[in-house]
Parts: structure tokens; sequence; C-alpha cells
């Protein structure tokens, strides 16, 4: 279990926040898990995207995730020992068997990828044939663009209402 705070610029601490992270680094491949996955957007991709936004006059958001990983359902059966601290006196030798992905996990980022493609798919965005970070909607005269890099989302759009409507959508 990671702790840290949140600091006040006079140093005082506002509040602490707990996050549960998995030990991935005892997962063992082809037995834990099978592969590891990690989404990286091409440079060129983000030029193009961008540079097409600012000569089109687009509004341009980004999107920072909180806890994006605990959005993805895992496929596979996938147990942890009670955490620290947590642990059930009554039931010490127990362990915990995880619905959604956990900070750590080898699986993690995928699960997360696919839960967030499924849903742009779902909202007749294409996901792009070169990049699969980038993610395309293109309908009732509508243009826009969506860019994945783990936990940061950026998207713009010919249609300014249509972006925040749509990060309204996403954020439910």
């Amino acid at each position: 279990m990671g702790l840290s705070d949140n600091k006040m610029c006079d140093g005082s601490i506002e509040r602490y926040k707990a996050r549960l992270v998995a030990k991935g680094f005892h997962q063992r491949p082809g037995l834990d898990y099978i592969d590891t996955f990690s989404l990286v957007i091409k440079p060129n991709t983000i030029q193009v995207v961008l540079s097409l936004a600012l000569m089109c006059g687009w509004t341009l958001r980004q999107i920072d995730v909180n806890n994006a990983f605990l959005q993805g359902t895992l496929q596979n059966e996938v147990c942890m020992s009670q955490p620290p601290g947590f642990k059930d006196p009554k039931k010490p030798t127990h362990i915990c068997k995880l619905r959604k992905a956990i900070y750590g996990l080898k699986q993690a980022p995928l699960a997360w990828y696919n839960e967030l493609s499924s849903f742009l798919l779902a909202n007749l965005f294409v996901n792009s044939k070169n990049d699969s970070s980038l993610f395309i909607y293109s309908h009732g005269g509508v243009q826009a663009y969506f860019l994945v890099h783990m936990d940061d989302l950026i998207i713009t759009g010919s249609d300014k209402k249509f972006v925040s409507d749509f990060i309204t959508a996403l954020s439910n």
C-alpha cells in the first residue's frame, strides 16, 4: 500500500492519500500473465493532431484520468494476498480475488486500454490503423481526434459542444 500526502505551500499537510499497489514484480511471465502492454503515442501523431487543432482553431482539451487502472476489468483470474494493515484476523490466510485492475499489475495497462477503447468504439470513434493511441470521430459534419497515453487523454474537434459533451459522457 503506497501512502503519499498533499502538501500545502507552507509545508503543512492538507490530507493523506493511500493507494493499493500490487507487487507486480512478483508476477511471472507465462504463469501470472502472458504479455505486457504499454501505450505510447507516436510523436508524429501528436504533432499532426496538435497542428490540425491549431490551424483549424479547434478547442483542445487534456484530461488526466484519476485511478485509470481501476476502470479496467480483468479478463483473467488474479488473486493477491491481503494487504498489510487490512488482514482479516479471523481469516489471515485468505486471499483477495481482484475484479478490477490495480496499479502494479502487469495486466493493468491493457485492461484500462480495452475498457477505454470499447467505450470510444461504442461512441462511433474508429481506431487508427497507424497508431493504436489515436481514435477518430467523423459523423454529421463533426470531426474529432482522441489521443490516449496511459491515463492522459487529449481530445480536439471541429465542434466545441461535441467535445464538451463527450468529456461529460466519458466522466460519467
